[in-house]
């Protein structure tokens, strides 16, 4: 399976806009506990569904959008990292 089906797969898009952006939209404040989530499903399923590396590396995608919204809420409020 290819990287882009781990980072950005052609069925989560629609009309151009990605649906982790829309979701993140929905939940606002809620979207890290969404990630940590996603997070623990793909690590509790690694292997078993589908290959182990594509699982961890679906898992390493979530971390890195609570990364990058974690930097954006530093930022904005004038923390340094």
């Amino acid at each position: 399976m290819s990287q882009n089906n781990v980072n950005s797969p052609s069925h989560y898009c629609n009309d151009g806009m990605e649906c982790i952006e829309a979701i993140k939209g929905m939940l606002g404040d809620d979207f890290i506990p969404y990630c940590k989530g996603n997070v623990l499903k793909y690590l509790w399923r690694a292997g078993k569904k589908d290959d182990m590396l594509q699982d961890l590396e679906k898992a390493k995608v979530y971390i890195d959008f609570m990364i990058q919204d974690e930097t954006i809420r530093r930022i904005n409020s004038g923390m340094d990292s």
